[in-house]
């Protein structure tokens, strides 16, 4: 399926990144550490920043977590934003203690007195806002209405709060998110946003599960929209490591032809003829591949017979006999090793070759 051109959008800034317009789809994360422990919050950023992700998201469920952004937001690298729900008053409070952005969910910050103080604040720190519409918390009437948690009752709710922001506040640095649990909804929700805004979107399934479920609900989800030219920065929200869903967002990514980042990994399914544990080396291969940001290739292979031959693509790959370990450049067997070195061997060609490419006149990073 081709992939249909970009929907023109405003572009805005969380921190110092561009979302919208000509930037590229940015990929966000959350932390799933308690915020208001600050050395294990700040040390999943860090982890999360080395796999790529370019805004973090934290949860802040009451003041202490609001005054724990000050220190967490000088021992990071990218934008930090503040995920608020319920009460406006910890806004108020992350902002202060430097959140470059608030999510904040139409659903439940009641009144809009209070939405205003959150946007006043917002404009005059130069912050951002994300409207984060939620199914599972749509506010009642619009719930009643429509019957039910629908793409239009969704929709409804947003562009209800870009007429108040937007329209009698004049605040314009903000995204609008639209999610739903369920896949088709969200793809709706967000087609018919699209054709009503241009401010930018955040894409995302929310509750999306674990990693097999989530990773096929968002990829189906937000592969579509992507693919149709829908979507300005995403979030793959699993019940995983949020390391994880960096790594599926850049699949996705990859998949619809948008960004490539990171190595793409060639991996056989496996048979009666393998040899070696590939299930336990394919995985420490893909931890091992998050921190490396060039595009290349490496194949993980179960047996000589799919491996140099059938992965001769591969810059580098790997592939299992009796004991022994290949390792190949381009097809090409460049060392055989004793099973137990065929990590180390492998990881240590992958890092000459990256080191090739580093030296490559006009090919430095």
């Amino acid at each position: 399926m081709a992939i249909a051109k970009r929907r023109p959008t405003r572009t805005i800034y969380v921190g110092s990144v561009p979302i919208g317009g000509n930037s590229p789809i940015v990929v966000q994360s959350m932390t799933n550490t308690d915020t208001r422990d600050i050395t294990s919050t700040i040390n999943q950023i860090k982890r999360l920043e080395e796999c790529g992700c370019e805004i973090i998201r934290v949860a802040v469920p009451d003041e202490e977590a609001a005054l724990a952004l000050k220190k967490i937001k000088p021992a990071i690298s990218i934008p930090l934003i503040a995920d608020i729900h319920f009460d406006w008053r910890l806004a108020l409070k992350a902002l202060e203690c430097g959140a470059d952005a608030i999510r904040f969910n139409p659903g439940n910050i009641k009144g809009l007195e209070n939405v205003k103080r959150v946007v006043l604040a917002a404009k005059y720190l130069g912050a951002a806002i994300r409207i984060g519409v939620n199914a599972g918390s749509l506010e009642r009437d619009l719930y009643h209405r429509h019957g039910g948690a629908t793409a239009e009752a969704l929709v409804e709710s947003a562009l209800r709060h870009l007429d108040f922001i937007v329209g009698d506040l004049g605040f314009e640095n903000l995204k609008v998110s639209l999610k739903s649990s369920d896949v088709w909804t969200t793809i709706e929700a967000y087609r018919l946003f699209s054709k009503r805004s241009d401010f930018p979107v955040h894409l995302g399934v929310t509750e999306a599960g674990g990693l097999i479920a989530g990773t096929v609900k968002s990829a189906f989800a937000l592969g579509t929209l992507l693919a149709e030219g829908i979507g300005d920065t995403l979030r793959v929200s699993l019940t995983r490591d949020p390391t994880e869903e960096v790594q599926v967002a850049y699949e996705i990514l990859r998949a619809v032809g948008l960004r490539n980042r990171g190595p793409e990994i060639i991996s056989c399914p496996t048979c009666g003829r393998c040899e070696i544990d590939l299930f336990a080396i394919a995985e420490q291969v893909e931890k091992y591949a998050q921190k490396i940001a060039q595009p290349i290739k490496l194949a993980v292979m179960g047996c000589v017979v799919n491996g140099p031959g059938e992965a001769r693509e591969a810059d580098i790959g790997l592939a299992g006999g009796k004991g022994v370990g290949l390792i190949f450049k381009k097809g090409k067997i460049i060392k055989k090793v004793p099973e137990k070195d065929i990590l180390p061997a492998f990881f240590a060609e992958v890092e000459r070759f990256l080191q090739e490419l580093k030296d490559r006149p006009g090919q430095g990073f």
